[in-house]
């Protein structure tokens, strides 16, 4: 038997109305459990790492906003591979994205094209700054961070 499982988020517990909204629509969308917590994306998320270790094969990870589930495009893939690999599929409401079906792959695929355009362009961006710096003389690397802390003699290598 397979199951709609629902992940509802906010940020701060001020937020009700907007856990409230979630709530009231994954409920609508026939989510037969929902998994909530107000905690920041970036904070540890014992309700999300919950929700995915529920889920089963055939079952569906239902949020209603892509914000609602991952702080990044490189933080959803990894949520969607973790959904995937337990043969079960993602849902995001807003969006129609449904990875149980065609279009919802396509979506999630392009969403991941995306997401490496993105580092890569970072990446060469971070590149040309450093070129730029060493050229002028005003790069000097990252600082070294074992010999700042008070017991790093102890780490180095000998």
């Amino acid at each position: 038997m397979s199951l709609k499982v629902g992940y509802a988020r906010t940020s701060t517990l001020e937020q009700q109305a907007g856990l409230d909204a979630q709530i009231r629509d994954l409920t609508a969308s026939g989510s037969e459990k929902i998994f909530i917590e107000q905690v920041s994306a970036v904070s540890k998320r014992p309700q999300l790492e919950a929700a995915l270790d529920f889920i089963r094969e055939g079952d569906t990870l239902i949020v209603t906003k892509l914000d609602r589930l991952a702080r990044s495009t490189q933080h959803l893939l990894e949520i969607a591979d973790r959904v995937k690999a337990k043969r079960a599929d993602l849902s995001i409401l807003n969006l129609g994205a449904d990875t149980s079906t065609a279009t919802g792959k396509l979506i999630f695929t392009i969403i991941g094209a995306v997401g490496a355009f993105e580092r890569e362009l970072m990446l060469e961006r971070q590149r040309e700054g450093v070129a730029k710096a060493k050229a002028e003389g005003r790069y000097r690397g990252r600082k070294p961070t074992a010999r700042a802390h008070p017991w790093g003699l102890v780490c180095r290598a000998r």
